[in-house]
């Protein structure tokens, strides 16, 4: 057998060898030191990952905003751009795991005292392709994909995160409309109340001290209303920016007891091991195998590092017989580098890429972590929220009948305008008490939803296609 045909099986033969080493340490396994199950919390319902938002949020109208949202929202579009960053970064880190082959061809003219000769190349060749024996390259790449995947995550974890403030700012849209609601009627109130007192006044049957208190609940209750109004304005605007575009009037809400209820029903059942699939927590766990894989591509530097280059063609002083027989030639220069002295750099980066590690496992644990916390949160606060809402749902009938009450004995001339205003004053703050807790109450739901991760699906399993 010729040298020229030793040549290639050598070659496959190294080709083969190349990538059968690993030094990537094991995964460590992450502390977070959370409880296996989730903390109950009464009659509350839990959410599944699986349910996508368009069978969370039943309104048609607020599915239409959060849709618009995914589309046209500029943040979403640059963790987009992200995404796709990263999978190009991948493949190129990929591109170094096989041989680069490149057609080249050349013309070399030498003169001077000795006659002008011509040489003209051209051939197929291999360009410094680098047996992996170690896994540096294998590492590498494994690192790029696993940043793609990250990225893929944080993707995820934004659109969670956009679907959940804008149906956020939907409801404080309903929500403030119905608070203005309230304060332009018990403004209309004080005014006819304000009208009766001056001409009480005129006829000396109320002092002008209780002229000035109906005048200045007159005043607050205007103030209230212009402030509700510029809430009002500035929930459109936040809205109108979450969803990249200007919404149609059409699709906001008026009141946010205009419907029974906003969201749909949860399933049960969850515990805590759904945590391990919010977004957030994949994107650290994937950050974290990026470096741990980077371990593994820091200690390969200290071993040697061996290329190929080569090449097969044909040479000739004649451009006519390039390609004619006898005149074909190859090349072939293998390398090797061993690192001898560095100075302490190649120790450096391996400890460097293990600090990294241990950082992305700290960043891993305090993920899980904080996910607990936000659905324990959450679920604590179900339970809370609703026996707030059955007091304040009490406390609202019972200071609409005192207020009834009131009034009658105002009239009658049994109580002072003061025990009036009181009384007033008291349903005017229980109506907005109920409208606070009940729109407490649907965004608990809502971060209950995202805190178990739900948020980037559009429909859930079920759902599906």
């Amino acid at each position: 057998m010729t040298k020229l045909a030793i040549t290639p099986l050598a070659l496959a033969a190294s080709l083969m060898l190349a990538g059968c080493a690993t030094l990537v340490p094991p995964m460590p396994a992450p502390q977070a030191g959370i409880p296996s199950q989730l903390p109950a919390a009464g009659t509350v319902e839990n959410v599944s990952v699986d349910t996508g938002w368009r069978d969370f949020f039943i309104d048609p109208r607020l599915q239409q905003v959060v849709a618009l949202a995914v589309d046209n929202n500029r943040d979403l579009r640059m963790a987009l751009a992200n995404v796709e960053r990263a999978r190009a970064q991948h493949r190129i880190q990929q591109a170094e795991r096989v041989p680069a082959l490149g057609a080249s061809g050349s013309l070399e003219r030498v003169g001077g005292d000795v006659p002008v000769s011509d040489t003209y190349t051209a051939g197929v060749g291999l360009a410094a392709f680098e047996l992996d024996l170690f896994g540096r390259v294998r590492n590498l790449s494994e690192a790029a994909l696993q940043q793609f995947f990250a990225q893929e995550q944080n993707r995820r974890a934004a659109q969670v995160a956009l679907v959940a403030e804008t149906a956020n700012l939907w409801l404080a849209v309903a929500a403030d409309r119905e608070r203005l609601a309230i304060a332009d009627a018990t403004q209309t109130t004080y005014d006819e109340a304000l009208r009766l007192a001056e001409r009480r006044h005129e006829i000396g049957v109320i002092s002008g001290l209780e002229l000035e208190q109906a005048r200045s609940q007159a005043q607050a209750a205007r103030a209230d209303a212009a402030q509700f109004r510029g809430h009002v304005a500035q929930d459109i605007n936040a809205l109108n920016l979450l969803a990249g575009t200007t919404v149609d009037p059409a699709l906001l809400p008026a009141t946010l007891t205009e419907q029974p209820t906003l969201v749909a029903t949860l399933p049960a059942g969850i515990d805590s091991g759904v945590l391990l699939q919010r977004p957030d927590v994949l994107a650290a766990e994937h950050g974290l195998a990026a470096a741990n894989a980077n371990i593994g591509a820091a200690r390969a530097a200290f071993f040697p590092r061996i290329t190929l280059t080569g090449s097969a063609g044909s040479s000739s002083a004649e451009l006519s017989d390039l390609f004619s027989a006898g005149t074909r030639i190859w090349r072939f220069m293998p390398s090797i580098s061993i690192p001898i002295f560095q100075g302490g750099r190649r120790r450096a980066g391996l400890g460097m890429a293990e600090a990294d590690r241990d950082v992305a496992l700290a960043g891993y644990e305090k993920a899980i972590q904080v996910g607990f916390r936000e659905v324990a949160d959450a679920l604590v606060l179900a339970g809370t929220l609703d026996e707030q809402r059955q007091a304040r749902e009490a406390l609202l009938q019972s200071a609409t009948r005192a207020e009834a009450l009131s009034k009658a004995r105002y009239d009658a001339g049994r109580d002072s305008y003061l025990q009036r205003l009181d009384a007033q004053r008291t349903l005017y703050a229980a109506q907005q008490g109920v409208l606070l807790v009940r729109q407490q109450l649907l965004g608990n739901r809502i971060a209950l939803y995202r805190a178990l991760g739900g948020g980037w699906r559009e429909h859930g399993a079920a759902g599906q296609p």
